[in-house]
């Protein structure tokens, strides 16, 4: 079940989104003032904010403003504002949707729909490993948030094993994935990139992610044996 943060104060606006949001699947936790409603959004866990700009405590622009510096989750800013700045303002700030009081629950819901679509394509170029991240898009690779230099070669190898983490890879099918079945050069070319690799990943951050199985392969996971 998908949770959505709803920061509103408006009581019978919250109540009418909670049991409509409610019908259609989604589990809904409710604030009613800008810093708690941020304290929540810290905590994680949500997959979705809608967001009204004129609370209490904390204004919605300054909690999204906040928010920013640490997270992207999907944000729906919900405002009686209409005003071309107000929306400017908003998704400037980092609001991925702006949608203007009052509103048909139609429109909203579908606008949730494509907020969560967008952000599950997003975090499908992301792939993650323990401390190891990986950016497909902007082909970008780090380390503990330290950026890593990869060639392409390195990079299209460690995102095959990140893509099949924990799975022993033989040589032979890394091979084929990432250099191609006519690849005519060295046969020990495997061995030397996951070399690369180590010596550019594991041994400068002293974690252990790129293991050897023995007679078989080898396979990326986090964990502490020795490979």
């Amino acid at each position: 079940m998908q949770t959505i943060l709803l920061i509103e104060d408006e009581k019978s606006i919250a109540r009418f989104i909670e049991l409509e949001l409610s019908h259609e699947g989604y589990q809904v936790i409710k604030a009613e003032d800008g810093r708690a409603g941020l304290e929540l959004a810290e905590k994680g866990g949500w997959d979705l904010m809608l967001l009204d700009i004129m609370l209490p405590g904390l204004n919605g622009l300054e909690v999204l403003r906040r928010l920013r510096r640490s997270c992207d989750l999907p944000v729906i800013m919900l405002t009686a504002r209409d005003a071309v700045m107000d929306k400017v303002t908003g998704l400037d700030t980092g609001a991925d949707d702006y949608i203007t009081k009052p509103f048909s629950i139609e429109e909203l819901l579908a606008r949730i729909r494509t907020a969560l679509r967008k952000q599950q394509s997003l975090q499908q170029l992301l792939l993650t490993v323990g401390p190891l991240q990986m950016d497909i898009a902007r082909h970008t690779v780090s380390v503990n948030d330290q950026p890593v230099d990869l060639t392409g070669r390195e990079f299209s190898l460690l995102q095959y094993l990140m893509e099949n983490q924990s799975i022993v890879l033989s040589r032979e099918s890394l091979m084929e994935k990432v250099w191609g079945y006519d690849y005519m050069g060295e046969t020990n070319i495997v061995d030397v990139y996951i070399r690369y690799l180590r010596g550019k990943i594991d041994e400068p951050f002293d974690v252990k992610l790129l293991h050897t199985v023995r007679g078989v392969g080898y396979t990326l996971r986090e964990d502490k044996r020795e490979g």
